[in-house]
């Protein structure tokens, strides 16, 4: 008897909804709960650029306070893999830069605009046992943290386009020998999508 019954609600939820939507549905939620890596993007500005705009993306010298010491460009490199996806015309420096060095870094390069980035916040909790020899503190337990401070500058007007403020926070599902580095990817990716004016 169970059985036609279970059949039966999944075809009315199957109906309804489609086997992907729960899947986004359900992945938004454990984000959300905080068992899955989450970011939050907060942008001043909503303006869309075009597909076929070139941008300069370049990290500033600026090490983030607290306990983590990310790689002195990892916030370009990542920001890089998110924005190539979407913009074919995507470049970044090698390393650190400041504001002044990166604008003539980017018109010397030919780019209509300069994406500036610096690590503002960065705590690496306690998620491994050699991490917990090294500390040995129940109050560094937990996930990691981390903020991430945009701006979008026009390279020949020096026209700040946009400016954006990404907080991360690690899952309890997935905080094991993790750093706040590694939770960068996916809400760089979706700011370049925001630019195009793709929703998630």
């Amino acid at each position: 008897m169970r059985s036609p019954i279970l059949i039966l609600a999944l075809l009315v939820l199957g109906g309804c909804m489609k086997v992907s939507d729960l899947a986004d549905g359900t992945t938004y939620q454990l984000r959300d709960a905080g068992f899955l890596d989450h970011g939050r993007t907060e942008r001043l500005a909503s303006r869309r650029l075009q597909q076929d705009s070139f941008i300069y993306i370049v990290q500033g010298h600026f090490v983030p306070p607290g306990d983590a010491y990310p790689r002195p460009n990892v916030v370009a490199e990542e920001a890089f893999k998110g924005f190539v996806e979407y913009f074919p015309l995507v470049r970044r420096a090698r390393s650190p830069a400041g504001l002044e060095e990166a604008m003539g870094q980017a018109r010397a390069a030919g780019a209509h605009y300069l994406l500036y980035s610096r690590f503002a916040y960065a705590d690496d909790r306690i998620g491994t046992g050699e991490e917990w020899a090294d500390q040995q503190g129940l109050d560094r337990l937990g996930t990691d943290r981390g903020v991430i401070q945009l701006m979008l500058i026009e390279t020949n007007t020096r026209y700040l386009v946009d400016t954006a403020r990404i907080r991360s926070r690690g899952g309890f599902l997935t905080f094991y020998d993790a750093k706040p580095e590694d939770l960068l990817g996916p809400p760089l990716r979706d700011y370049a999508r925001s630019l195009i004016g793709l929703s998630r």
